[in-house]
């Protein structure tokens, strides 16, 4: 007997090995041209891996870009006014910024075409530029049901590519790469970076503005709710719009219809990056410090000021949270994260860590287990958070996106509507790349995996 055969009947040894052979070679070998039989292939290392657009939250606006989610007809009753997990929205285009505005999105490539942009959701104040109706050729859509073109007035439409889009209340701001800074939509409050006109109707407007008199290429812009930030490469920051609560930081609580640098504690300091998504700003130094201004009704600002608006900015001296990397303002909350990949936030509402803590004017760290780290991982990391009105996400190093926060009308895609007390990891078929958040829904950007 072979060895390993003991004890238990072995084939090979009922047979002589030349017996073996001719058993195998007589069997009738299959045609490579049966059509019965099936065919495997198997992904190469050239393959490439696909980029995909996942949405979800509420439908009726149609922010998700998805028509079918409203049914033959508007007030249908069996149509879905919520899309509690990720579902992917077909593009003709890899986009690379998206944009949740406040029942509209925008999704941009960084393609040389003549459309970069598409818009949808709510279009009211144009803020998703003139979408021509078919019906009236002279009128605008007030609701865009599916991804439609932008139109921009570029002087080179198929030299320029576009860097970002942002969002506000009903505002729009596109970056491009070599012809600055567009505006579209409301400018009650000067938010377009235009003279304020009385009385201005802004349904139906054809109004692009280009935004002038930076002195220096813009790398970013930022929406808040009826204000606007422009971050330089040279790292000034400058802003306009609605200032009530100081969130323009300009020094003073008026309407400001031009785009006007910050001074305060930012003056001479060099800024790598800007948020706001409501009434506060935050801005993070390119040596790692941490400054704000507007809104401090729930303790964002606390640490700097006794008052409840912060008309300047001001250095916010946070300890024991290392050299910030990206930080994220809310309504009522705000988060950062540092070099080590960890994560704090403060403020007021659903901070992510539980529900006992809905309070704090000093950065609290969220366990970093929370987001994928363990001994068995010791390597995971934050590298990006984002923040919506009342929500917040983190994308790791592995490309899994967590979410807490609200979870109004399934804006968390995390197939329920209870709210999210601490970061909770949404499924997605891909590696998440970047991902907006809005009032009530969420864009995320993925690359498939194989």
């Amino acid at each position: 007997m072979l060895a390993g055969c003991a004890g238990s009947f072995c084939a090979a040894s009922a047979f002589p090995r030349w017996t073996l052979t001719r058993l195998v070679s007589r069997q009738p070998r299959p045609s490579r041209q049966d059509p019965s039989l099936p065919v495997f292939q198997y992904v190469g290392k050239r393959v490439r891996r696909k980029d995909y657009v996942f949405v979800w939250g509420f439908t009726n606006t149609g922010a998700l870009g998805i028509p079918s989610f409203l049914g033959p007809g508007l007030m249908s009753e069996g149509r879905r006014k919520v899309q509690f997990k990720p579902y992917r929205l077909e593009m003709p285009n890899k986009i690379t910024s998206a944009a949740c505005g406040y029942g509209f999105t925008l999704l941009a490539s960084s393609i040389q075409d003549i459309t970069k942009v598409w818009g949808t959701g709510l279009n009211k104040d144009s803020q998703l530029g003139f979408q021509r109706s078919r019906r009236d050729r002279t009128k605008c859509y007030d609701l865009v049901l599916k991804p439609s073109p932008v139109a921009l007035p570029l002087r080179l439409p198929q030299g320029t590519r576009v860097v970002q889009v942002a969002c506000g209340r009903a505002h729009s701001l596109i970056l491009t790469d070599n012809e600055g800074v567009f505006s579209l939509g409301n400018n009650a409050y000067g938010q377009c970076g235009r003279k304020v006109i009385e009385d201005e109707d802004y349904n139906s407007s054809h109004v692009v503005h280009a935004i002038r008199g930076f002195g220096d290429q813009v790398a970013e812009v930022v929406c808040g709710q009826d204000h606007s930030l422009f971050l330089t490469v040279s790292g000034k920051v400058y802003a306009c719009g609605w200032g009530v609560d100081g969130q323009t930081g300009l020094g003073s609580y008026n309407v400001c219809d031009t785009p006007r640098m910050m001074a305060g504690d930012l003056a001479g300091v060099p800024v790598a990056q800007v948020a706001s998504y409501c009434d506060v700003g935050l801005a993070v130094s390119r040596s790692g410090d941490l400054f704000g201004w507007g809104n401090s009704e729930y303790l964002q600002l606390a640490v700097a000021t006794d008052e409840t608006q912060l008309h300047t900015p001001k250095h916010l001296p946070f300890n024991n949270v290392g050299k910030v990397k990206m930080a994220a303002a809310g309504d009522t909350a705000c988060a950062l994260l540092n070099e080590a990949g960890e994560v704090f936030v403060w403020g007021y509402g659903i901070l992510g860590k539980g529900p006992q803590l809905s309070e704090s004017h000093t950065p609290q760290q969220i366990p970093p287990t929370l987001f994928g780290w363990s001994e068995m991982t010791p390597d995971v990391r934050v590298s990006k958070i984002r923040c919506g009105l009342h929500h917040f996400a983190a994308i790791n190093n592995r490309g899994e996106l967590f979410v807490w926060g609200k979870n109004t009308r399934g804006c968390l895609g995390i197939a329920r509507l209870e709210d999210q007390y601490f970061p909770w990891r949404v499924t997605v078929p891909g590696e998440v790349l970047d991902v907006a958040c809005g009032v009530d829904h969420m864009i995320a950007l993925i690359k498939s995996f194989i």
